[in-house]
């Protein structure tokens, strides 16, 4: 499978979705981060090989011998890449579904709808461009009219209210800490017990181990969720 994730909208959580939604579900993808601001999957410690949109050739070559990968196509360089998607012909249908994350403000919503307009007129059709609702309080079909109210006008893109990501503290921190939700779940370290062990006055001890117990805390619900959302977003 390869996926893009991409938006007009910054900070709407592409990097969050490339790297603990996609990269543990799409085994062997290599991550292509095409960004020149902001964070990137490289910077949570996954491998990732980075590029500006106006790269789209090598990027091309890579999805023409790849089996999978996730291009992170971040919001200063998407008009780039979108720009050399359209130059390239069938460029577009080298990438098996384009994966726009959005988070609940208007601006943000009204980005990714422009995003799904720029998808359709460059020939993506509507099964393989798919919303990723990001930062959910309770229920996306609540939360994100304007999307839906778009779906249901123009019909060029699904939206399954199911691929959702709730709102939660854990992914930040999973970047302060830099790892991963299978490696925090992987860890056996009681430190609940190292919590006892360790000196109340060492500031940056009890933070580094408080973090640690409730990323633990954390982490096993939060994929569970994700599990969740990957199927409802693919399925």
């Amino acid at each position: 499978m390869k996926v893009a994730t991409m938006n007009y909208s910054g900070s709407v959580g592409k990097t969050v979705a490339t790297s603990h939604l996609l990269a543990p579900r799409i085994p062997g993808a290599e991550i292509i981060a095409v960004e020149s601001t902001n964070e990137s999957a490289a910077d949570l410690g996954l491998d990732v090989d980075q590029l500006r949109g106006e790269h789209f050739g090598k990027i091309f070559r890579k999805l023409l011998i790849a089996e999978s990968a996730i291009i992170d196509v971040g919001a200063s360089n998407i008009e780039d890449f979108l720009g050399q998607l359209v130059k390239y012909d069938q460029a577009q249908a080298e990438i098996d579904f384009y994966v726009l994350p959005v988070i609940g403000t208007g601006k943000a919503q009204r980005e990714t709808i422009k995003t799904i307009q720029a998808l359709h007129a460059a020939g993506v059709d509507r099964n393989r461009i798919r919303v990723l609702f990001n930062r959910v309080d309770v229920r996306a079909i609540d939360e994100f009219e304007a999307i839906f109210a778009h779906e249901r006008l123009a019909s060029t893109f699904l939206a399954n209210p199911q691929a959702q990501i709730l709102e939660t503290e854990l992914f930040d921190l999973l970047a302060n800490r830099r790892t991963s939700i299978d490696a925090v779940l992987s860890d056996t370290t009681d430190y609940r017990q190292a919590l006892r062990q360790t000196d109340p006055d060492d500031d940056e001890s009890v933070e580094r181990i408080t973090d640690m117990i409730a990323l633990q805390s954390l982490a096993k619900p939060v994929r569970s969720q994700l599990d969740s959302a990957f199927a409802a977003l693919f399925g």
